[in-house]
């Protein structure tokens, strides 16, 4: 579990990174207090059904952003985005559940740059980071809950904002998200628990209040450029409930060419390999290939700033082995990565097969640039 912390503390780092990055960097700095409330999403199973009714999801969050203001390729991309850091506690205590508390790093991207010269203006978010404090599944005190098997999980939420402005520094903002809380399979059960919350509060504008430039920067004209990418995956994988964690990894190339600023798509080819065949299944005998598997995958990375970007990719396998729990012919990938430099980036990723989690891969990757 210390490795899945650090994980989420990880890409919690990310989004410090690209908020402050620089110290010629220009950006308002804003304080955000707010209420959320919403409905806990079962997963149509009894004991499902009976978390869910007990569940009355109450919650306080508090975020410090930096929203951009420099006139930069990225910034006037993203409509001068905010960057920053949260923490959300839920209010009450579950008797399940305990009391999920999380500290994460977000972006919020308005619809439009002039939107902010209006009263009423709207956009939406993105939040990835660390959930603890939970309350896991254990066979003699808390049987019920299979949604969780770890105290520390991984935490995201995607959603959309409304924004009024109350007075030149203070705005009233509401907003609708999808939360999740999953340990990647690192231990079982890990279900997943999903919410919808509701949230509503208070903006505070810091500082000198800072306008946003009324000039568009100048975009190289140079047509596509092309990359290679090779990555290597790392992971922890648990079975069955009470069993060891084996390691899973593999090693995946891509050849990526950049239409956009914002993202870059192409094609390659993963290889996984999955530890510990011998050891779950003593009385069977297994040939490399069957602890292995390999796939064509087409990705995408949606490139957020110079330096931060989500990698995801859906996966068609040529062959791949059930008893590794690959239960069907593709698979799905979305996560965050850090670039060092051009060439190495460093994060994590989900890999999953419809909404069920395979295993988290901490990825290493090294970027060729090709033709333009």
């Amino acid at each position: 579990m210390q490795g899945l912390f650090r994980m989420g503390i990880f890409v919690f780092l990310f989004f410090i990174n690209g908020s402050v990055y620089g110290q010629q960097a220009k950006y308002q700095k804003i304080l955000s207090f707010s209420y959320e409330t919403g409905p806990m999403l079962s997963n149509g199973t009894e004991w499902g059904d009976q978390i869910k009714h007990a569940v009355d999801y109450k919650a306080i969050d508090l975020q410090i952003g930096w929203r951009k203001v420099s006139m930069t390729k990225f910034n006037y991309l993203y409509r001068y985005p905010t960057l920053g850091v949260g923490f959300n506690s839920t209010i009450p205590y579950f008797t399940k559940l305990g009391r999920p508390q999380v500290i994460y790093g977000f972006m919020d991207i308005p619809f439009s740059i002039a939107a902010k010269s209006n009263r009423i203006s709207f956009g939406y978010f993105l939040q990835m980071g660390v959930g603890f404090n939970l309350k896991p599944f254990h066979p003699d005190i808390n049987p019920i809950n299979q949604y969780i098997g770890s105290k520390v999980n991984c935490y995201m939420q995607v959603g959309l904002t409304s924004t009024v402005r109350l007075t030149n520094r203070i705005d009233f903002q509401t907003s609708l998200g999808f939360k999740h809380f999953s340990n990647g399979a690192t231990k079982r059960p890990n279900a997943g628990i999903n919410l919808f919350p509701l949230n509503m509060g208070i903006n505070v504008l810091l500082g000198d209040l800072i306008s946003l430039p009324d000039e568009k920067p100048v975009f190289e004209k140079n047509g596509n450029h092309s990359f290679w990418n090779f990555a290597l995956y790392t992971g922890m994988r648990n079975y069955e409930i009470g069993a060891p964690s084996y390691f899973r990894g593999g090693l995946g190339f891509n050849y990526l060419i950049e239409p956009s600023p914002k993202y870059r798509l192409g094609i390659g080819m993963d290889f996984f390999w999955a530890q510990g065949m011998h050891l779950r299944f003593p009385e069977q005998n297994f040939s490399f290939q069957d602890q292995t598997s390999l796939a064509v995958v087409g990705s995408w990375e949606w490139q957020l700033t110079e330096r931060i970007f989500i990698p995801i990719a859906f996966g068609a396998y040529l062959y791949r082995n059930e008893l590794n729990e690959e239960t069907t012919w593709f698979y799905q990938r979305i996560g965050a990565r850090y670039r060092f430099g051009n060439n190495l980036s460093a994060g994590m990723q989900i890999k999953a097969h419809k909404a069920r989690a395979d295993f988290f891969e901490f990825t290493l990757g090294y970027t060729l640039e090709g033709e333009k």
